[in-house]
């Protein structure tokens, strides 16, 4: 795993109750870059959420991809934010064969989280290594 999503790992591993883990999930939807208006668009929403989620994605050099989102909901933003800290900017490959149910589960989230909200991350999941699988294929 990445530097990035360790150290959320590591933060949520420091927080006592769920109240403050659910708060620091928000905190990290905040800080997302604002996706441009032009992005939210039907073309770039995910399929299977219960709130409105948008996901563009971006190849970078050797086969790196970014990734850029929001949603309408501060929990499901703050989910993408962990999304984007496991997946952007790393090779499409690696995307494909890391498992983000394995990470959602080590940070509890699959305890804590209603069905509708993991089952919208199973969805933002499955598009982020659709897109991966694209530029692999191309």
């Amino acid at each position: 795993m990445n530097e990035r999503i360790e150290k959320i790992i590591e933060d949520f591993e420091l927080l006592d109750s769920w109240d403050d883990r659910y708060r620091y999930v928000i905190e990290l939807g905040r800080k997302l870059p604002e996706l441009p208006a032009e992005d939210h668009v039907d073309t770039n929403k995910v399929q299977g959420c219960a709130s409105q989620v948008w996901l563009t994605s971006e190849r970078q050099p050797g086969n790196a991809i970014s990734f850029q989102g929001d949603s309408d909901a501060h929990i499901v933003k703050g989910l993408i934010a962990i999304l984007f800290a496991l997946y952007s900017g790393e090779n499409a490959k690696t995307i494909v064969e890391t498992d983000a149910n394995a990470v959602f589960n080590q940070l509890g989230l699959g305890e804590h989280l209603t069905p509708q909200r993991s089952n919208g991350f199973r969805s933002m999941v499955e598009r982020m290594k659709r897109d991966a699988q694209a530029v692999l294929a191309s």
